[in-house]
C-alpha cells in the first residue's frame, strides 16, 4: 500500500506498508470528510471494508478488537515521530540506509519511484546513494 498526497502537481508518498497490514485515511474515516490523500494498492491485495457505524461498534463491544486497534496506533504515533525527526535531522543517504536496515522488503518490493519520494529523494540523487551504499 502506498499513500500520496499531490503537492503543487506532484505526488509526494507519505506511507509505505507491505502485505498483511492495515491502511485508513483515519482522519477523513473518523470526521466523515474528504482526503486529502489517497491510498494505492501497488500489488495484489484483499481489501476489507469497514464502516464507522461497525468500526465503532467493534472498538465499544470487542476487547480483543479495542486493545488492537490502541497498539496500532500507538506504534503508528511512533513510528510517524520517528519518520519526521529522520527527516529533519538524517541526510538523504543516511535515511536510505536506514531504510534497508529497518525494512529491506520494501527496497525488494516497493518501486523505485515510491522510495525516493518516501524518502524525500530525487531519483537521480537515489541512483547515486545505491550505488555507493550496498
Amino acid at each position: 500500500m502506498q499513500h500520496s498526497v499531490v503537492i503543487l502537481g506532484e505526488e509526494k508518498t507519505t506511507y509505505l506498508a507491505l502485505r498483511n497490514s492495515f491502511t485508513s485515511s483515519l482522519f477523513s474515516f473518523l470526521n466523515k470528510k474528504p482526503s486529502r490523500k489517497s491510498i494505492k494498492a501497488i500489488a495484489d491485495c484483499e481489501l476489507w471494508v469497514v464502516d464507522l457505524k461497525a468500526f465503532k461498534n467493534l472498538i465499544e463491544n470487542n476487547k480483543a478488537f479495542h486493545k488492537f486497534y490502541y497498539d496500532l496506533i500507538e506504534k503508528q504515533i511512533c513510528l510517524i515521530d520517528d519518520y519526521r525527526i529522520d527527516l529533519l535531522t538524517l541526510t538523504p543517504e543516511e535515511r536510505y540506509k536506514k531504510l534497508l536496515q529497518t525494512e529491506p522488503k520494501l527496497l525488494q518490493e516497493v518501486p523505485l519511484h515510491y522510495l525516493t519520494s518516501f524518502l524525500g529523494i530525487s531519483t537521480r540523487h537515489m541512483s547515486r546513494i545505491r550505488k555507493n551504499v550496498r
